[in-house]
């Protein structure tokens, strides 16, 4: 089973980007999914979740700004990001079911 993160680059605030976590190796529909992320100097924080049956949920400093989606076609969860901040910069980490960790993409938000 593998996790593939990307999507990430260089952004300038305001703007948008879209993560994908394409899996291999099992049917990610099946699980739930979240997306972590670690900025420089600080711990891993939760990001966001959609759970096997679609429900969604966001940490409090991207509800509005960022929504997660299933893309079953492509055996994908996706993360779109609006607005981004300053702040949003940091490594993007996809997870399955807490356990299986894909290798992270970087967001870096200019101003």
């Amino acid at each position: 089973v593998q996790l593939q993160a990307s999507g990430g680059g260089l952004v300038q605030a305001g703007g948008s980007l879209r993560l994908s976590c394409a899996a291999s190796g099992v049917v990610l529909s099946r699980h739930s999914v979240s997306w972590y992320r670690q900025a420089p100097g600080k711990e891993r924080e939760w990001v966001a979740g959609i759970s096997p049956r679609g429900t969604r949920n966001y940490a409090e400093f991207v509800k509005g700004r960022f929504t997660i989606a299933r893309a079953n076609t492509e055996n994908a969860v996706h993360l779109q990001m609006r607005d981004l901040k300053l702040d949003d910069t940091a490594v993007y980490y996809c997870a399955m079911a807490g356990s299986t960790w894909g290798q992270g993409t970087l967001v870096t938000v200019s101003s």
